[in-house]
């Protein structure tokens, strides 16, 4: 990674792991899930509203480090007013950045701010902290109830 652009993803994650949009619990919510990994104690909570199909609402609370939280606030800015199928349909292209940094120009165009966590699969101890909202997410909106782990 260029030195440019690993400062940029630095400050993106910097600032979204301090202030982290949507955080908190959501009143009216249709889908919640607790999603932990044991390796390094992140736990979140995911919340979701979803109307006719489309998520009106999301947010998360909990604790973790700068990664998870700033993974989590990007994740949600990016959800929100999406539909469902859309929401699902990103866990696999933000699963394969996170895992390999690697994407084609098409899929990178469709993730717009998401690809600036492309950073994380230079440190493979920090990609599960990165996919832990992600693997939430998609556990709470494909009906999971009993919670995601990590491992």
């Amino acid at each position: 990674m260029n030195p440019e652009l690993r400062e940029l993803y630095q400050d993106l994650i910097l600032d979204h792991g301090r202030h982290p949009r949507n955080f908190g619990g959501l009143d009216g919510y249709t889908h919640k899930l607790e999603g932990f990994n044991p390796l390094c104690g992140d736990r979140l909570t995911v919340y979701l509203k979803v109307v006719d199909g489309k998520i009106e609402a999301i947010g998360f609370e909990g604790q973790g480090c700068a990664i998870s939280v700033a993974s989590a606030s990007l994740m949600t800015e990016r959800l929100k007013g999406k539909t469902v199928d859309e929401a699902l349909a990103l866990f696999e292209p933000v699963h394969q950045l996170l895992m390999t940094g690697d994407l084609d120009e098409e899929e990178s165009e469709s993730l717009g701010k998401l690809t600036m966590l492309s950073g994380v699969s230079e440190f493979p101890t920090r990609v599960k902290c990165a996919t832990l909202a992600w693997h939430t997410m998609k556990g709470a909106l494909s009906g999971k109830s009993d919670g995601i782990t990590t491992e």
